[in-house]
């Protein structure tokens, strides 16, 4: 079954599904390699840009993308238990179609664009 579908699917095996996916890139490290903040987390040049957050994938990407994904419903900011939602981060609602391998494959990209700036 492709990362993404819901059908049958815990969302603890969704992310299971995707961490598979792209731990085999190169510049990817998957979660477990460090405890607390992030230890749920795919990381690209040891930056988070997927991890996986009370059964919802949360990833980075650009504010104006999060803004327009919270509007059309697709998730919310994502709080890290401060009281102040993160521009940049989004939680993607359980009920969303979106696909958890594009979002986070925008989220790599983004995250270690980043890098280079």
């Amino acid at each position: 079954m492709p990362v993404g579908t819901v059908a049958g699917m815990t969302e603890d095996e969704r992310f299971e599904d995707l961490v598979d996916e792209f731990q085999r890139l190169p510049e990817v490290t998957p979660p477990g390699a460090s405890r607390g903040f992030g230890s749920h987390a795919l990381r690209v040049h040891n930056r988070i840009f997927a991890m996986h957050v009370r059964g919802r994938l949360v990833v980075k990407l650009p504010k104006s993308r999060v803004d327009a994904l919270v509007e059309d419903g697709h998730g919310v900011r994502f709080d890290a238990n401060k009281g102040t939602p993160m521009k940049e981060w989004l939680a993607v609602a359980p009920e969303s179609p979106l696909s958890w391998a594009k979002l986070a494959g925008e989220a790599m990209e983004f995250v270690a664009g980043a890098r280079k700036r």
